[in-house]
């Protein structure tokens, strides 16, 4: 971060407009715009400047976007949040492109890292919400069980759109009446 700002940067996806956010420590956010919780984890403003890890996230994902499969490690990823959030965060880093797991999954993984005997779906639900760097840490390879679409920021839309462009076989996900998600 300098100058107590944070440089950002626009990127056009196929899917709609992103912002992204970095600091000289790394990479700090990924948005769609009118993401739901944009920008919340950032401690400072963003103005618009040059930064290596914004140029490397936009390589990822003109690779991405391309059909290719980046690899996640050449990007140094630096997002704020609690020491669980991070836990949930790094097991979202773990999900392969074309795979889905579910939140209660991603509970009992958290719950063992972090030494404790039962994990929370419902907590992993407000960390993996809270994501900020959306699609290379993919929150949206997250389902509830029986394929329930629910908790994407960027909008259930998107979450399918992102899921089949990465060869997800989406016909047996559904909508719940009542979603979170926009």
């Amino acid at each position: 971060m300098a100058g107590g700002r944070y440089a950002c940067c626009p990127y056009e996806s196929p899917f709609g407009a992103i912002t992204l956010a970095a600091g000289d420590d790394g990479l700090k956010g990924l948005w769609f715009d009118g993401q739901r919780y944009f920008a919340g984890t950032l401690d400072a403003p963003m103005e618009p400047d040059d930064n290596v890890h914004l140029k490397a996230a936009c390589d990822w994902l003109d690779e991405y976007f391309a059909g290719g499969h980046p690899d996640i490690n050449q990007l140094t990823l630096a997002p704020i949040g609690s020491e669980y959030r991070l836990v949930v965060w790094q097991l979202l880093r773990e999900i392969p492109l074309g795979q889905v797991r579910t939140y209660g999954e991603l509970a009992d993984e958290a719950a063992r890292r972090m030494g404790k005997e039962h994990g929370s779906a419902r907590a992993v639900g407000g960390a993996v919400g809270h994501n900020p760097i959306s699609i290379i840490v993919p929150c949206h390879r997250v389902i509830g069980t029986g394929g329930n679409l629910t908790g994407f920021g960027g909008g259930i839309a998107r979450k399918l759109q992102l899921l089949e462009h990465e060869g997800v076989d989406c016909s047996g996900f559904y909508v719940p009446k009542f979603s979170t998600a926009p």
